[in-house]
């Protein structure tokens, strides 16, 4: 694996910023798109077991109707790609035997030799699904995975903003995931600042470091 440098990961997290305004007629070159799609399905989860959905909405018809329910910013549907990120509700005993048989496919081994592993994590879901926070759980590692791709996006010089000024019921009901084990957590608009976007330009605002930062 070839490494970049600390000043070029400084420097592409620094371009970085919540893009306001995008280019529309500014398409994502499609091996790129494939790289950021990559970002999303090798997303670290806990315990890997990946309770989420992704889904890409390049469809005009589809974004515009996003566009009521998404506070009216144009973000939606003037970016390349528009991402929404679904957390997989209620999951359970069955989902994590899912994981572990995607897990003997990959590398093999037997559901017998990871009856240790199993029982840690069906104790885990098990345990916070009484407590009630097995949405909440999975909802935090939805935003794992919008980091990962915010990241990787800047990297590969490609413009983002995450949005949660959305009516995720809304964005439900328009995807058809009303009544699935899925539901809208947060998206993303993807693509490239369009040219007059005031905000690209200004100073990037943060606590200073000590405020932020410490160490032990």
């Amino acid at each position: 694996m070839t490494s970049i440098s600390p000043a070029q990961l400084t420097a592409a997290l620094d371009w970085r910023y919540a893009t306001k305004k995008f280019d529309p007629t500014r398409k994502i070159p499609a091996d790129v798109w494939a790289a950021l799609e990559h970002a999303l399905v090798v997303a670290p989860s806990s315990f890997g077991l990946q309770p989420w959905k992704f889904i890409v909405v390049t469809d005009p018809a589809v974004r515009a109707k996003f566009l009521p329910v998404s506070w009216g910013q144009a973000q939606v549907v003037d970016a390349a790609h528009h991402v929404v990120f679904a957390l997989r509700k209620g999951v359970d005993v069955a989902h994590v035997d899912k994981f572990l048989a995607r897990q003997i496919e990959l590398r093999g081994g037997s559901l017998e030799a990871l009856a240790p592993y199993r029982g840690m994590m069906t104790g885990f879901v098990e345990k916070i699904t009484a407590a009630g926070g097995i949405d909440l759980w999975a909802t935090k590692q939805v935003y794992i995975a919008l980091g990962q791709f915010m990241a990787a996006a800047a990297l590969l010089g490609v413009d983002a903003c995450p949005m949660e000024g959305i009516d995720p019921a809304a964005y439900d009901e328009i995807l058809g995931l009303t009544g699935t084990e899925y539901a809208t957590v947060v998206s993303c608009a993807v693509g490239y600042r369009a040219a007059d976007d005031k905000y690209a330009a200004a100073a990037k605002v943060r606590f200073p470091v000590a405020d932020v930062l410490t160490h032990v």
